[in-house]
Order: structure tokens, then sequence, then C-alpha cells
């Protein structure tokens, strides 16, 4: 089946590169300047990728890139002319799959598409052949997570977790009373090698706990062992 892939750029040169190497590839194109008309895109067309730039003259790709992980797990890449990490921890937190600064290599761009696509498409095939669990779903004192069906909620209020927010709660929860180091949970979820510089790890974990209202200085939940890692007790 052929893959459709959204690109969401406003400088028409960049899109229009996107463009002629990914359909060199064989895959299907939607090409948008704003925001707005990708929006409608997003929620009338069945994606297999979103190639978002940050700075939209409407809606900017953060934005766009929430909207797409209420409901849909297909790999997003940011693109922005931005070079601060801040920039870079945003688009990881609210869910993007990668991050590329502008100018780049087309062929770089190609590379880590076909990356994240090996990547989905071998998730979704564990998640569809590997035997159900014994126990899918923990609770933890008002907690409850379900593997199943991705389903998670405290105190019977739903959180809105991205995939790879819910899949490190999910490890922590399951690995409950073991302190989990930053490269563990960073090669565990992400099945990259880790870094010593890398603050993804520390940045999801914040992000998750502001959605529980959990505080990182006296948390209920997720608590840091500073210098090891984090833990659930």
């Amino acid at each position: 089946m052929q893959k459709t892939i959204l690109v969401v750029d406003d400088e028409q040169s960049i899109a229009d590169l996107i463009e002629v190497y990914l359909t060199a590839e064989n895959w299907r194109v939607l090409k948008f300047d704003n925001g707005t008309d990708a929006l409608a895109c997003i929620e009338s067309e069945e994606l297999s990728m979103a190639i978002l730039d940050v700075m939209l003259p409407d809606i900017d790709g953060f934005k766009l890139c929430q909207k797409i992980r209420e409901n849909h797990y297909y790999p997003v890449i940011m693109l922005t002319a931005k070079v601060e990490d801040i920039d870079k921890i945003t688009g990881l937190t609210i869910g993007a799959d990668d991050y590329i600064t502008k100018p780049f290599n087309p062929l770089e761009l190609v590379a880590r598409i076909k990356t994240q696509f090996r990547r989905y498409e071998k998730y979704n095939h564990l998640e569809h052949t590997a035997s159900k669990p014994s126990n899918d779903i923990i609770d933890i004192r008002g907690l409850s997570i379900n593997q199943d069906t991705h389903h998670c909620t405290l105190n019977g209020k739903q959180l809105s977790l991205t995939p790879r927010e819910f899949s490190i709660l999910w490890y922590l929860c399951q690995n409950r009373g073991r302190v989990i180091s930053s490269e563990e949970i960073f090669e565990k979820i992400w099945g990259e090698e880790f870094l010593n510089n890398n603050n993804t790890v520390m940045a999801h974990i914040g992000r998750i706990r502001e959605k529980m209202n959990d505080s990182g200085r006296r948390p209920k939940y997720i608590k840091t062992v500073w210098g090891v890692g984090y833990q659930i007790e």
C-alpha cells in the first residue's frame, strides 16, 4: 500500500524540494503552506506520516503535532530553522518522533523517514502479533494504565498522554519498585543509543508529571533518585 505523507511548510522552494525526493520513493505527498489547510487534511485523510515546519503563518507546527497526537500514532518529523535545544525538546515532548534543522540534506530527510517507518511498522507488528500479557492493566494508588487500550486515568480522570509518554509511564509501572536509569528508558522506548547529554527522558518525565499534577520535589508517583534514575514505588 502506497504511503501518504503530509508536508507542511510555508517556504514553497523547500516544500517543492521535499516533494521531489519523496515522490521519487513512490510516496504520495499532500503539501500545504499553512496550518489551517493542513489541519483539515489531518482530520480527513489517512496519513502515514507528517512532516511539519514549526514556523507557519497561522497554526504553528507544535500545535499541529499536538492535534495529531490526540487521535493518531503515525510518525511526525518537525522541521525548523531554529537551533535552540528548547525547541527540539518541545517538539519531542509533545509527541514528535524526530527533528531536523534547516538547511538540511534531502537525502538525510529521506533516510530519517525510512527509519521512522521501520520503527513504526515494527512496533505495530509486535503489538498485533505478540501474545497478550497476563496482566495488561496496572493500578497504583488511583493511577490506572491499560497497555491493551493505551488508556490511562488518574483518580478516574483520563490523562492525555502522547504515545511516548504512555510507553514511559507503562514501563515505570511495569517495573514498579525498581529504579530505572534514563539510559535504560531511552534505549527501551526510543530504541537508540543513549548519550550522556541527552535530556529527552527528563523532559518527558517532566511533561508526564505536569499532566498528573505530580510534584517533582514531593512526588506521589514518579520519584527521582538523583544520580540513578526514576522509580514508581
